[in-house]
């Protein structure tokens, strides 16, 4: 399921983000990053994904 949600991030960060956390803070925090720039919210997302991959 990992490498699902890590390529979702690539293609739509706070896909990505959400199939990880939810509606949480670095759900809304990702979605302002994406919208920013796009790669900086594939970085977060990435992040959050490998962070919360146990």
């Amino acid at each position: 399921m990992s490498i699902i949600r890590i390529i979702l991030a690539i293609i739509l960060p706070p896909l990505g983000v959400f199939f990880t956390v939810g509606i949480r803070g670095a759900f809304w925090l990702n979605i302002l990053l994406t919208i920013l720039g796009f790669i900086p919210g594939i970085v977060h997302a990435i992040w959050v994904i490998a962070k919360h991959d146990d």
